[in-house]
């Protein structure tokens, strides 16, 4: 089995990158010419005469990825180790370069804006890996691949998140480059799979049991962005806010830990309760989320609740199609719990789901349960027949936040005690390590695999974000204590969080953590809701954080989400700069439009001024109040032009223009056009804004210029 090098070492010369790995000397070293980029390897033997200007000791290479003038090396400088999953340690990227291949460099606006771009995308982005197992599987599929593949080949191509950058080497190993033309299986220790996402390892004691619990939140690369800008579903059926959720426990793993040697004497010496034997053994259990799967979209217009748009469910048919067929394929069958409100704005989106599933599902059967509270409790859709693979759908409606009103969060648990059959049926992922001689050492030892989980809970509520989290936690948890009486360690019909207070804190704040990382990279903030995670209860203080969290979401999502969103974009090779030319970050607005906002704030400086100037004792009042008065008035026009011409100003994404902000842009300055006092103020025609920029400009397409 072909593992990635450890230790790179990148000699850089004048005509090329030189990466070498000092552990392995006998490897080829791989080569990427400057300034074409051109890939190859070398003996490594050959290279000690050649002149070198610098030598760095890297963790490993990111990718590689062309901007509009040049082609970058995006390199892994420093990685944290954050701990072991059977022996292998992973690794949190903590800093990365980014190494151009033109020798020397070409100033050039849009040049520099990509590059701010990655850099500030990459630097807090939270990525994981490991050199030794494969991260983007869950243990389940690790189980059923092939251990002999390279580490790069095994890797789930949703999870695989740096697989766009790595293109340039993954089609040189596949096809050979110029004077290589065969496929080249060397390059593979330089590849090297990165996930995006949350990962905690905690090697812990239960009641004095030592074991490990890991926490991994994989992020999928298709269809990434931000909260307003991506929604709903795309042509190939990938969803929005996409999320593989694993909590994995491992008994008797002698190796986990940093180090190992203080925590594998504690390991070696500590006797295990109620026969639970020696051997390793891991369980998992596998939970997704991901946006409602239709074609739907939420309108910034500066407004604090987003107009909703909803396309014709016929439309969306397809791609929902090819999203279950992919789901189904993968978890076997689906139980999708949506969260969405039954009142008010939400309405159409939950309307859009069921009718999906209803399309999906042979003679669908549904079943609508109330009480006093609420008449819509429970809302169930699925079918007894198996005629097709998408009658293995449940559709499960709760209404989260009708029955958890007035801080009453117990009941949630309504919802667990109604799927408690299908999670009895659903099963876990149990396997044991099969360490004996013989076996492949460098993967930890054969999976001997004695459970599968034979489905999964894909769960959703608006932005897949808090009431997600509750219930994703509150599965976990059910599960968990299922495992701890299968495993001998629970009396049946007791709860862990009766039973060791150390662990039952350890295990909030995992939950908490998963949901505050999920929520950073979709919304821009932690997520709401932790206090219940955090304390097992809702609290004023909570609710009053979740207020600060909810207006910092609407600033950031409508004034700084769309360099958020041309970052994923550019990094994940949606956009793809080679394909477009200049001036694509211009601002083309007409002038009078950009200069509102400055003008709303001289306004607010000037009446701050003249109500806090010092003035003389025998000075006019009235020519004060008169000057305040009118730049109050100026300020208050400002602001309510602002706000009622919202689209103007929201931060848009620049890279791959939302066909609907495109419409609702012209829509609205045309209505700015016909305005009696500003119409012919604002010129008719901006440079490059012609409809024909955007002919092309479709959601989850590369624009074309």
């Amino acid at each position: 089995m072909t593992l990635p090098f450890r230790d790179i070492n990148v000699q850089t010369a004048s005509d090329a990158y030189i990466f070498t790995s000092p552990s392995s000397p006998n490897a080829p070293a791989l080569a990427i010419d400057r300034p074409t980029g051109d890939i190859r390897l070398l003996d490594a033997s050959l290279l000690s005469g050649k002149r070198v200007s610098r030598i760095t000791s890297i963790a490993g290479i990111l990718g590689v990825i062309q901007l509009r003038l040049d082609k970058y090396i995006i390199v892994i400088t420093k990685a944290q180790p954050v701990g072991r999953l059977r022996g292998h340690m992973v690794y949190k990227v903590v800093s990365t370069d980014i190494l151009p291949l033109r020798e020397r460099q070409v100033s050039d606006p849009d040049e520099d804006r990509f590059l701010n771009l990655l850099r500030g995308f990459i630097k807090p982005g939270p990525m994981y890996f490991s050199y030794s197992v494969d991260i983007t599987n869950s243990f389940q599929r690790q189980a059923q691949q092939d251990a002999e593949s390279p580490l790069w080949k095994r890797a789930d191509d949703r999870f695989f998140w740096n697989r766009f950058i790595q293109s340039d080497l993954i089609n040189f190993r596949n096809s050979g480059g110029r004077g290589q033309p065969a496929p080249q299986p060397n390059i593979d220790p330089y590849i090297l799979p990165v996930i995006f996402g949350m990962l905690e390892i905690h090697p812990t004691t239960f009641k004095g049991t030592p074991l490990t619990i890991a926490l991994i939140s994989r992020r999928s690369r298709h269809r990434a962005g931000t909260r307003y800008f991506t929604r709903g579903l795309d042509d190939q059926g990938h969803a929005a806010n996409y999320n593989e959720t694993e909590q994995v426990v491992i008994l008797n793993d002698h190796t986990t830990g940093l180090g190992g040697s203080s925590w594998q004497q504690q390991q070696k010496s500590s006797s295990l309760a109620d026969g639970v034997g020696k051997e390793m053994q891991i369980l998992s259990y596998v939970q997704t989320r991901g946006s409602v799967p239709a074609y739907w979209a939420e309108i910034n217009t500066l407004k604090y609740t987003p107009k909703i748009q909803i396309r014709a469910i016929e439309a969306a048919y397809p791609a929902a199609k090819a999203h279950f067929d992919e789901q189904i394929r993968i978890y076997g069958d689906n139980y999708l719990v949506n969260l969405v409100n039954q009142k008010g704005r939400e309405v159409p989106v939950k309307e859009a789901y069921e009718k999906v599933v209803e399309m999906l599902v042979s003679r669908p059967k549904e079943h609508v349960q109330g009480d006093q509270r609420t008449d819509e409790k429970f809302h169930t859709i699925e079918t007894a027949e198996k005629k097709s693979q998408f009658d293995r759908l449940h559709y499960i409606y709760f209404d989260f936040h009708a029955e958890t009103k007035g801080l009453q969060m117990h009941r949630a648990q309504l919802l667990i005690d109604r799927m408690r059959e299908a999670l009895v049926a659903q099963q876990y992922f149990r396997a044991s390590v099969d360490s004996t001689p013989g076996n492949n050492k460098t993967d930890g030892g054969r999976l001997d695999v004695r459970s599968l989980q034979t489905s999964v809970v894909r769960t959703n509520c608006m932005d897949c974000l808090d009431r997600t989290n509750v219930v994703q936690s509150m599965l976990a948890r059910w599960t968990l204590d299922r495992m701890f009486i299968d495993l001998g360690l629970l009396a049946r019909g007791s709860r862990f969080a009766d039973e060791d207070a150390a662990f039952e804190l350890m295990f909030r704040n995992m939950w908490a953590d998963n949901a505050d990382v999920v929520s950073n990279a979709y919304s821009g903030t932690g997520a709401m809701k932790t206090d219940l995670t955090r304390t097992g209860k809702r609290t004023k203080a909570g609710a009053l954080q979740d207020g600060n969290v909810a207006v910092t979401r609407y600033c950031k999502n409508n004034f700084l989400d769309g360099p958020r969103q041309d970052a994923f974009d550019l990094f994940l090779g949606v956009y793809q700069p080679s394909v477009g030319g200049g001036l694509v970050f211009v601002d083309r607005r007409p002038v009078l439009i950009q200069a509102v906002p400055y003008i709303a704030a001289f306004g607010l400086f000037f009446v701050l001024m003249g109500m806090y100037s010092p003035r003389l004792p025998d000075a006019a009042v009235w020519p004060m109040r008169l000057f305040i008065l009118f730049w109050t008035g100026v300020t208050g026009w400002a602001l309510w032009f602002i706000f009622n011409n919202g689209m103007l100003y929201v931060n848009w994404p620049k890279l791959n223009p939302r066909p609907w902000a495109t419409e609702g842009y012209h829509e609205t300055i045309s209505r700015v056009r016909k305005d009696k006092i500003l119409g012919p103020l604002v010129a008719r025609h901006e440079r490059g804004l012609s409809v024909a920029r955007y002919i092309n400009a479709e959601e989850g397409k590369k624009r074309i210029e």
